[in-house]
């Protein structure tokens, strides 16, 4: 789908932005100054140009003299006159810097083999780490690589790739899970849960220009929303019938699970679908204040 951000303000906007983030140095040019003043003693060389007409060099040499004393000073009208200010002018030159973004067009091929790895590699990055851990990836070129592609329109594939990709991670979480023995299952589901919402911190801000001008804009929806719902659909929904029996259960056993283990998966499951809370509304009501 072509993407015609150039239709509407934000588009144009996303366009001068990009002016700046590339560092677009408007041309500016200074042309010969015409005015200036050469003052001699010993040459009748004067550059002064009458308004409108020839200036002193292109008079006649008595007329000139005329003007001169005896000791190479200027007088007459001329010596009166105030030197014309010197200016430069400056423009800035739009079809200069429109030529200069149409030369780093960014085609599909050189999305699919240049800058989605990219955005794949520091995905999956993002999606395993373990919280506290340091990844070895360069936010501000994830952020740049993201940025550029959105301006080249390609913003609908990178948004199918994004899910795409999510969505496979999400169903291995899943798998795993199902296997889980019913001792480690709480803990688990709590790992994947914790992990997965840590992740969308930095992704969510890497891919903000393609929800502001595109999913936002074209899809009337936010990246957030779609990600957490990823994680619903794929794995809250399919595990809620085998986790919540478990949670009750570990809430009326003392020290089978922590607190905070289980204040962690009970508001997330509430953040995801609040209407969990009806299937175990004391456990529910013991952290979520108000239902």
């Amino acid at each position: 789908m072509d993407e015609n951000m150039e239709e509407d303000a934000s588009y144009q906007q996303l366009i001068m932005d990009d002016h700046n983030h590339n560092n677009w140095e408007a041309d500016a040019y200074q042309p010969h100054h015409h005015h200036q003043h050469h003052h001699t003693h010993h040459h009748a060389e004067l550059t002064l140009p009458e308004s409108g007409g020839m200036s002193q060099t292109q008079q006649d040499p008595k007329e000139l003299l005329h003007h001169m004393s005896a000791n190479g000073e200027e007088r007459g009208p001329a010596a009166h006159r105030e030197p014309e200010p010197m200016t430069s002018k400056v423009t800035l030159n739009i079809n200069t810097s429109a030529s200069k973004f149409l030369m780093n067009v960014i085609t599909a091929e050189d999305y699919q083999r240049t800058y989605w790895p990219k955005l794949d590699s520091a995905i999956d990055q993002l999606l395993t780490q373990s919280p506290g851990d340091c990844i070895p990836i360069s936010y501000e070129q994830i952020y740049s690589c993201v940025y550029k592609c959105v301006c080249q329109q390609h913003s609908e594939q990178m948004y199918c790739d994004l899910i795409t990709k999510i969505t496979s991670h999400l169903r291995r979480i899943s798998e795993e899970l199902q296997v889980s023995c019913p001792d480690a299952y709480i803990e688990r589901f709590n790992a994947a849960l914790s992990q997965y919402m840590g992740a969308l911190q930095s992704i969510v801000p890497l891919f903000i220009y393609m929800n502001k001008f595109y999913i936002e804009t074209k899809l009337n929806r936010d990246l957030r929303d779609d990600l957490i719902k990823l994680f619903t659909e794929q794995v809250a929904e399919k595990h809620v019938p085998t986790l919540m029996p478990l949670l009750i259960e570990a809430q009326s056993t003392p020290f089978k699970i922590t607190p905070s283990i289980m204040a962690n998966i009970v508001k997330g499951l509430y953040t995801l679908r609040p209407d969990w809370a009806q299937l175990a509304p004391s456990l529910f009501s013991k952290f979520i204040p108000n239902i």
